[in-house]
């Protein structure tokens, strides 16, 4: 099992694609520590699965995650995969949306995902192997109307993925992000057909299908990669396709 004794940490490893993500590494082996504020759902899931556990995290507050860091190191052992998964979204365009409500989801998705990399890098710098996996988005690739904090937040997850990654050079530490398209989860459940019909792959997304991609990267089955982008999209980023989506893909 490519996990095997492994330690990971997910955040908003609940419900949806993080549920997913947990599932998928406690399945290959993994020691997970799910990480939500959903504290119900979230003991659940940890309760079905071996080897995890459920950790209380409020992913902007670095306290927090210094709690968790050394909560999961007593259980399970030092961690070697982190998956920052947690995200949130308000709609809105440059004009309807709050200034609240954008800095919230900068706050969640990108200060969020920094914090995580902040606390946990230190101990995979020095122990000289690890990986993380950031979960962006199709909209840190291209524009979306009416959603500019959740754009902001997802480019600013794939820059500084890429950044962390130069920054970890050399130490045995792999970063790269994952950009899923429109996913089957709660925060996708009410997309409208439009929005994926027009796609080369014209359906909506399962979450198994971005956990495979994040479970691929999270391994050592990915040694040679580091500070890349990985779409799970459907085809959404490179243009409608002509394809006629009552043909099925």
């Amino acid at each position: 099992m490519r996990f095997d004794k492994k330690v990971a940490i997910v955040t908003g490893g609940a419900r949806g694609m993080g549920a997913s993500h947990v599932r998928g590494l406690a399945a290959e082996g993994a020691r997970v520590a799910v990480c939500d504020l959903l504290d119900d759902e979230g003991e659940a899931l940890a309760d079905e699965l071996p080897h995890t556990r459920y950790c209380h995290l409020d992913v902007t507050d670095e306290a927090q995650w210094q709690s968790v860091v050394r909560t999961v190191e007593d259980t399970f052992g030092p961690v070697d995969v982190l998956v920052n998964n947690a995200g949130i979204i308000h709609f809105g365009g440059v004009v309807e949306q709050s200034p609240e409500h954008f800095r919230r989801i900068l706050d969640v998705n990108l200060v969020g995902a920094f914090i995580g990399m902040h606390t946990v890098l230190p101990g995979m710098r020095d122990r000289g192997h690890g990986a993380v996996v950031n979960v962006s988005s199709a909209a840190g690739l291209v524009g979306f109307a009416g959603g500019i904090g959740y754009v902001a937040s997802k480019w600013g997850v794939r820059g500084m993925t890429k950044a962390a990654a130069l920054d970890m050079a050399g130490t045995g530490v792999r970063i790269n992000s994952v950009h899923p398209g429109v996913i089957r989860t709660p925060m996708g459940e009410d997309a409208s057909p439009g929005l994926f019909a027009h796609q080369p792959v014209p359906r909506i997304g399962e979450p198994e299908e971005v956990t495979r991609m994040v479970l691929f990267l999270a391994s050592d089955d990915a040694s040679y990669t580091t500070g890349g982008e990985f779409l799970v999209d459907g085809g959404q980023t490179i243009g409608h396709s002509s394809h006629s989506p009552t043909t099925g893909d």
